[in-house]
């Protein structure tokens, strides 16, 4: 909660925040019968505006309008209130986007309770006369007991002629990758029902393969594939392939019902209600369910009125266990231990370590454009602090704050300072992208809270000049840097003559910062690149590697952002260029995979991380996160597990040294000074707080996998004779 928020709306209790965007806040409520909801809050300036009160309204109906046990129901609204609110049962669970990208796809009985849930769920819909038109991963929640559909913002009566036009006809409403075809192409006479069965197979085949079956990128690219495209349905199970084609079909006639769907999508194996989730699924719903029990208690707000008894164990217990009995038993023992551990101090009066309880702080991309990162992030810090946690001899307990920036530079300032106001935060894992850390420096400077990131590698993060970023740590290199060093790598391996360098614009700072490493790194060995600079949105990108290519050039090297190079990577292949085919951290990661296809085959990418499948010393790490997310570390995850213990070890120095809690503005310093040996290769930094070292490893494509070639040279290769 942010000071400015509300402390209740409309009876309801308002405990946290569950989300936030332009239009308004969903909190987290309760009644003072203990009932829990999400509760959506519009903002003022919004809510001003007629055409909007009516669009809420209108949800509100919608909304109300729906009654199926698959759907989340309306427990309260006022779309008329000064700022519009609207309450839905809370369900603890992640959504199916979340899931899926933290454990990967779900299994064949998984899916088939999936589907048939939320296709009895939208026959619901389409029974009320309504079209969802928003059907998509991120607005399913996972309940131990089944699915829920949610959020009918955008839903629309299944004739438009029953109802007074709110959006233009030529306006594309959803999202892209789950969209049907007339959806894509704004044929608003043709969006029914049969519009959510082709986003209901997106879903589907997403859930079943981890990827939209159009795949990701651009917008217009996007809905372009869904019109003139067949999906992809690599890895959906046999048995569900006939089903998803139907659903997938172009011409929305050919698709069946809802209720087809949910007679063809019977659950064939043994199995009970409570245990259609993966293992990892139902670890994350219980966590979360059991954070629940942290909630804080109602306030007493009559006059004189005498203070109640508490129950044993808390009234926090009684009310969760009566809301949601089925999600707590699914966490096990291991929660009713969280609750009733021993706080107590020992004989001699000093608190027992779970008593001296600290928090490591996470500053992160967790739902934003870059949320893969920041995901992959988080798990690491938590492994970290499960590991220190499990140690006999530890001297306190450590736990996990997230704050999430969405990626969003607007957000960062606000999201550090959820961090840095609790002084219980004695550190930071993060931020994950450049311009968010940019942002947040203010509020690290202002703590003096030691930060350190590994994905972040904007040179203005640590200005000793201008003494900004003086408690920054950046435990990987700066973008000019790996620049450099991937030169020296196409020295060492390929001896270009003529290498091709294509700055591309949309982000200035880093695009540049990569060219002039390049640039210096090539000029080291004698080399002169041939650059090329296009504007922000790589205008002309084509026509301009083809003259490249015309050009003579031998090597390419692309200084620019993934989508720039998925393009690029086309170009390149359709012009039968084999010649070298270099690029950074941006560019790096799955998506550059799966969007370039073959065309990223031959690739060699630089990035701040290592493999740790390739690392002996990462076995028990890698190990520890198969065990706790049911996959192999993400990129990322592993470098966040080492900072963290590296945090972790001087926060246990200074409290041994004092007795104390630790002084966090003392931390920084110390931790610069260190050389510390983590489980993905060894830390030390500069005076500054810059790494020291190579900190660049690299990645050749071959067969749609990227395969490990070790560090980057640290040095320039000598020319003969030279």
């Amino acid at each position: 909660m942010l000071p400015a928020d509300p402390s209740g709306i409309a009876g309801y209790r308002l405990l946290g925040r569950l989300g936030a965007g332009g239009m308004g806040v969903v909190y987290l409520g309760r009644t003072d019968a203990g009932e829990l909801a999400a509760v959506k809050v519009t903002l003022a300036d919004r809510a001003e505006r007629a055409d909007f009160r009516a669009r809420f309204r209108r949800e509100v109906e919608a909304a109300r309008r729906v009654v199926s046990p698959w759907a989340v129901p309306v427990l309260g609204a006022d779309p008329d209130a000064p700022e519009p609110w609207l309450a839905t049962a809370f369900v603890p669970g992640p959504s199916l986007g979340e899931a899926v990208v933290a454990h990967g796809p779900l299994p064949g009985r998984s899916l088939r309770v999936l589907g048939g849930a939320v296709a009895r769920a939208l026959a619901a819909v389409h029974a009320a006369g309504l079209v969802h038109r928003d059907v998509k991963p991120g607005n399913v929640l996972l309940a131990v007991d089944g699915p829920r559909l949610i959020d009918f913002g955008i839903a629309r009566a299944a004739d438009p002629a029953g109802e007074t036009a709110l959006t233009g006809t030529d306006l594309v409403v959803g999202t892209p990758g789950f969209l049907a075809p007339e959806q894509a192409e704004a044929r608003t006479g043709d969006i029914g029902p049969a519009s959510d069965v082709f986003a209901f197979g997106c879903l589907l085949a997403y859930a079943a393969t981890g990827r939209p079956p159009f795949g990701t990128g651009a917008v217009d690219a996007l809905m372009y594939r869904t019109v003139h495209d067949e999906p992809d349905l690599d890895g959906v199970p046999p048995g569900l392939l006939p089903l998803l084609r139907d659903c997938l079909a172009k011409d929305p006639a050919d698709r069946p019902t809802a209720v087809e769907l949910a007679g063809r999508l019977v659950v064939d194996t043994p199995g009970t209600a409570s245990d259609w989730l993966p293992a990892p699924v139902v670890h994350t719903i219980a966590e979360r369910s059991a954070r629940m029990l942290a909630l804080p208690d109602i306030d007493a707000t009559a006059a004189d009125a005498p203070a109640p008894e508490p129950a044993p164990g808390g009234r926090r217990r009684f009310l969760l266990l009566a809301s949601g009995a089925a999600v707590i038993a699914a966490g096990g023992a291991g929660w009713w231990a969280l609750r009733n551990r021993d706080d107590r101090p020992d004989a001699k009066g000093t608190p027992s370590p779970k008593a001296r309880k600290w928090v490591i702080g996470v500053q992160a991309d967790l739902s934003g454009p870059g949320k893969e990162i920041g995901q992959a992030q988080e798990a690491g810090v938590r492994l970290a602090v499960e590991a220190f946690n499990s140690r006999e001899d530890k001297p306190f307990t450590l736990d996990v704050k997230v704050s999430d920036d969405r990626g969003d530079r607007t957000r960062a300032l606000a999201a550090a300072r959820v961090l840095t106001s609790d002084p219980d935060v004695l550190g930071i894992i993060g931020p994950s992208h450049d311009y968010t850390g940019q942002e947040s420096l203010p509020a690290y400077d202002e703590a003096l809270l030691p930060v350190l990131t590994v994905s972040a590698g904007l040179n203005l993060l640590i200005s000793p000049a201008q003494n900004a970023g003086r408690s920054v740590l950046r435990a990987c290199p700066i973008h000019a840097f790996s620049g450099m060093h991937l030169a020296y790598h196409a020295q060492a391996v390929h001896r270009p003559a003529r290498p091709g360098l294509l700055q591309e614009r949309t982000d200035d700072p880093y695009s540049w910062q990569f060219t002039v490493g390049t640039d210096f790194g090539f000029r080291q060995g004698g080399i002169r690149p041939h650059p090329r600079v296009i504007p922000g949105g790589a205008k002309g990108l084509e026509r301009v590697v083809g003259e490249m290519v015309d050009a003579g050039i031998d090597a390419y090297v692309h200084a620019g952002l993934l989508p720039s190079a998925i393009r690029a990577a086309k170009a390149l292949d359709a012009l039968g260029f084999t010649g070298p085919r270099l690029a950074g951290q941006h560019v790096f990661g799955d998506r550059f995979l799966r969007d370039a296809g073959r065309s990223a085959e031959g690739w060699t990418l630089g990035a701040p991380v290592a493999d740790p499948t390739t690392r002996k010393e990462a076995a028990a790490f890698t190990a520890a996160h198969r065990a706790r997310y049911g996959t192999a570390p993400r990129w990322y995850a592993g470098e966040a597990y080492d900072v963290t213990l590296l945090l972790a070890k001087h926060v246990e120095q200074a409290y041994e040294k004092g007795g104390k809690r630790p002084d966090r503005t003392t931390l920084a310093p110390l931790l610069r000074k260190d050389v510390h040996q983590g489980v993905m290769g060894g830390y030390s930094f500069d005076k500054d707080g810059n790494l020291n070292g190579v900190g660049t490893f690299l990645y050749r494509v071959k067969d749609g996998r990227y395969r490990s070639l070790g560090a980057a040279p640290a040095t320039p290769t000598k020319r003969a004779g030279g």
